[in-house]
């Protein structure tokens, strides 16, 4: 769903870990739309000017260690 997103970063990873390194960054339709210190303030701001699943919230480091994460939803199911 985000494919597009994911290969913007890999792509561009090296030059936005210069501008970014540590940072939490959204990403949308191939454009870096903010930088954040958590992940949590990230998608606190991003969730304010898109729609669930239209951005990516990607940590910005070198190497590959910070994106072979798994998340999982809170959706609890009756």
């Amino acid at each position: 769903m985000l494919e597009k997103e994911f290969k913007y970063y890999l792509a561009n990873q090296d030059e936005l870990v210069k501008q970014y390194n540590g940072k939490f960054i959204v990403i949308v339709d191939e454009q870096v739309t903010g930088a954040y210190d958590s992940n949590v303030q990230a998608y606190t701001e991003a969730s304010k000017k898109y729609p669930a699943g239209s951005f990516l919230i990607q940590k910005c480091s070198p190497g590959i260690q910070d994106y072979t994460q798994t998340f999982y939803s809170r959706v609890s199911f009756s």
